[in-house]
């Protein structure tokens, strides 16, 4: 049994709901989340006359976590945007596998650089727009203080977007996101806007998050010793293809400014200024 900060609906002496108080309570554990896998096969993507993506091939197994970086434009942001349905194939093929290899359909969410809140409804608020639309609303308050509890945010369930820091605004797209439960998440340098502390921090709690919940994560950053730092493996696009793809095999957490891990660095910095 473990705890989730759950929403108590009180009213008061005319029998008028009043505004909820989030306590924590004994829940069942929620099944072990999983990841999907991904393979893409000579994927490829134009805009008009100009070919971003030139015959991607790539399998990514089920709760993998993959950063991928490169210099400005050589199609990361356009590839993460193709796998979260935001963009069409020009040609080629992108599938969600399950657990037996066949294929099946993917809760795919992103959260991109901008947290992009909206800055009229309250953090609660903008955390339940994850869900979409209907639902029980008893459970969908549930699972966005579950959310809020995981980026650690509980106590802002009530605040404007507008009161809160960089990083926590950003904390708060990562819990729209993580709130609909996915498969496979796909962030867009989500922390590139943030200051270095805040962002070292961020990177711990996309870790954590991410070593809980088991869902597949693509990770987009120009930021070499980020990737290195907390991915499991590291490809470089450039110009549209895979130049490099490299495991990771450092055990967690990882040491920064290690020796072995500089190396790494050295070389995918080497392969993105080729």
């Amino acid at each position: 049994m473990s705890e989730i900060i759950s929403p108590v609906r009180k009213t008061n002496a005319w029998g008028k709901e009043i505004e909820p108080e989030f306590v924590a309570r004994p829940v069942r554990e929620r099944q072990e989340a999983r990841g999907v896998g991904i393979r893409l096969t000579g994927v490829e993507k134009s805009f008009g006359a100009v070919q971003v993506l030139k015959g991607i091939d790539l399998e990514v197994p089920a709760g993998q976590f993959l950063a991928i970086v490169g210099k400005s434009g050589c199609g990361k942001s356009t590839l993460l945007r193709l796998l979260v349905g935001l963009d069409e194939v020009t040609g080629g093929n992108i599938a969600f596998l399950d657990e037996t290899g066949a294929e099946t359909r993917s809760n795919a969410r992103i959260v991109f650089q901008e947290p992009r809140l909206l800055p009229w409804d309250s953090v609660a608020g903008n955390v339940a727009v994850g869900l979409g639309e209907g639902g029980n609303r008893t459970e969908r308050d549930a699972r966005v203080a579950a959310a809020l509890n995981e980026v650690q945010l509980t106590e802002k369930a009530r605040e404007w977007p507008a009161r809160l820091s960089g990083g926590q605004r950003q904390r708060v797209a990562l819990a729209r996101a993580l709130v609909s439960r996915p498969d496979f998440l796909a962030l867009d340098e989500p922390l590139g806007a943030l200051d270095a502390l805040t962002r070292i921090t961020m990177q711990g709690l996309v870790e954590r998050v991410w070593r809980e919940q088991k869902f597949t994560a693509l990770f987009v950053t120009h930021d070499v010793s980020e990737a290195v730092a907390l991915a499991d493996r590291v490809i470089v696009l450039d110009e549209g293809r895979i130049a490099l793809d490299v495991a990771v095999e450092h055990e967690r957490p990882r040491e920064r400014g290690a020796a072995d891990l500089a190396e790494l660095e050295g070389r995918l910095l080497k392969a993105i200024f080729a």
